[in-house]
């Protein structure tokens, strides 16, 4: 069957769409739309590379490989708007599902890189420790289905050397959820399960069901007040790993699942953190109920839910376990998206290059029901195409779509680097630690001005925190 025949048994409005995602994508690159429109067909094209430059050698490409680094230089993609473009093309028959993680850019010897940061890797096994030099980039991501390895992007952005993880990730579920119609669930891991999460994001009109570890401490509403002293804030301690000090669960559940077996669930009501006493939450333990005779041991699963509306006890740890789709997409983003090949020389080069990540995952998604499954011999044929197998089916489909880009000009050649200029080395920049921002004796820190020359601007961190000691001194 030809990629003609099979479009044509095909929902016109898929192929429309399909064709009229690609255009709009092309209009918010703002700059150099042609070059970097052509390189995103490289890349779902290209199933290896060892270099940026060879993404230069596919068809797609019709420009020559400086064009493809000139690309990164000057595009501008507007994540605002692509990110409500994303929404748009969500099916939203049902409350979307979104799911928040973050993942490391090993640059471990690009020391003229500025504003790297020491981030947590579980591949590198340097002295034992899985610490590596990089850059950290948060996602949040829309889950489309119960269950599969389909996880769609809203944002990928990078976290600075002056963010951490959780300001980022409350950062994106802001920016998110004021675009959704409908009040979405956020799935987030036990790294997001703490206090001070829930305190940015507590007027966020969203629902949060987050694991959290197993030596936490809870704590019941306080009593009520006697009329003496200040008013307590907690109750009655919960240790997870302390059954002692558990009381009586508000609800408890048995389930029989095909993969785990017999799983017990209970609830507990009206618990919080520390820091955040003024929020409650409700605790759900998920344990599997093994045989007398079985030797294997199993560890609980420690959930808590945050917001309204909460699914039923029996099915919301199913819920829960949508949010591995993200780890799925950063696997296929790192190995066929070819996300970390490219050694770029500035954090604006990398930020523009990861922009365009999550529109190739969508064009794979919007895709997937019109390519016609290209399987290599060994591969077993799927029903339900995996984003890796929409990306190797897509070349014959690109061609009958088109492109909006136009094609390349002949300018002439490039006069080369002048005789008798001298060639000066690139500033080496030392890898950021972040901590606190006092030492031991009180003193505080030196101020660090974080300056982009690409960009053209100090950090917004920088700035502001320039201001506030201002005001201090001057009080």
């Amino acid at each position: 069957m030809t990629i003609n025949q099979h479009c044509s048994f095909l929902p016109c409005m898929n192929y429309k769409q399909l064709q009229e995602f690609r255009k709009l994508v092309y209009e918010l690159l703002n700059f150099a739309q042609d070059a970097t429109f052509e390189l995103t067909d490289a890349v779902l094209t290209t199933r290896n590379v060892y270099s940026l430059a060879e993404l230069s050698l596919s068809p797609f490409f019709r420009r020559k490989w400086p064009s493809i680094y000139e690309a990164l230089q000057d595009c501008r993609p507007n994540r605002n708007k692509l990110m409500r473009l994303y929404i748009k093309q969500m099916a939203l028959q049902e409350r979307p599902v979104l799911a928040v993680d973050h993942t490391a850019w090993a640059r471990l010897h690009s020391p003229t890189l500025q504003d790297r940061t020491y981030s947590h890797q579980p591949s590198a096994i340097a002295c034992n420790k899985p610490i590596s030099v990089g850059q950290g980039y948060s996602t949040i991501a829309w889950i489309p289905e119960q269950s599969g390895s389909w996880a769609l992007p809203l944002r990928h952005e990078r976290i600075t050397s002056w963010e951490n993880p959780i300001s980022k990730a409350a950062w994106q579920i802001k920016q998110v959820c004021k675009h959704l119609p409908l009040r979405p669930i956020i799935l987030l891991d036990s790294e997001y399960g703490n206090a001070s999460l829930l305190n940015q994001t507590d007027e966020i009109e969203a629902d949060l069901l987050m694991r959290i570890r197993s030596n936490r401490c809870l704590y019941s509403a306080p009593p009520a007040y006697t009329g003496k002293g200040r008013p307590r804030k907690h109750g009655h301690k919960f240790k997870l790993n302390d059954s002692s000090t558990w009381w009586e669960a508000t609800e408890m559940v048995e389930v029989e699942d095909s993969r785990f077996g017999q799983l017990q669930v209970r609830i507990w009501q009206d618990l919080h953190f520390s820091g955040s006493a003024s929020i409650a939450m409700q605790l759900i333990l998920v344990e599997r109920i093994l045989p007398q005779e079985s030797h294997s041991k199993s560890q609980p699963l420690w959930l808590v839910w945050v917001g309204q509306e909460m699914p039923p006890l029996a099915e919301i740890w199913q819920q829960y376990l949508r949010r591995f789709a993200v780890d799925h997409w950063y696997r296929f983003l790192k190995q066929r998206l070819h996300w970390t090949v490219p050694q770029l020389s500035t954090p604006c080069q990398c930020e523009r290059w990861s922009d365009l990540m999550p529109l190739l995952t969508w064009e794979l998604w919007l895709a997937r029901d019109l390519v016609a499954q290209h399987h290599l011999p060994w591969q077993k044929p799927l029903s339900n195409l995996t984003p890796g197998r929409v990306a190797q089916s897509i070349a014959l489909l690109l061609p009958q779509i088109g492109t909006p880009a136009v094609s390349p000009k002949p300018r002439g050649k490039s006069p080369g680097w002048q005789v008798g200029n001298k060639r000066t080395k690139k500033t080496r920049y030392p890898v950021v630690k972040k901590g606190k921002h006092h030492t031991k004796n009180g003193q505080k820190k030196p101020l660090n001005l974080y300056f982009f020359p690409e960009c053209s601007s100090f950090s917004a961190f920088a700035i502001a925190e320039l201001i506030c000691r201002s005001l201090n001194s001057s009080n």
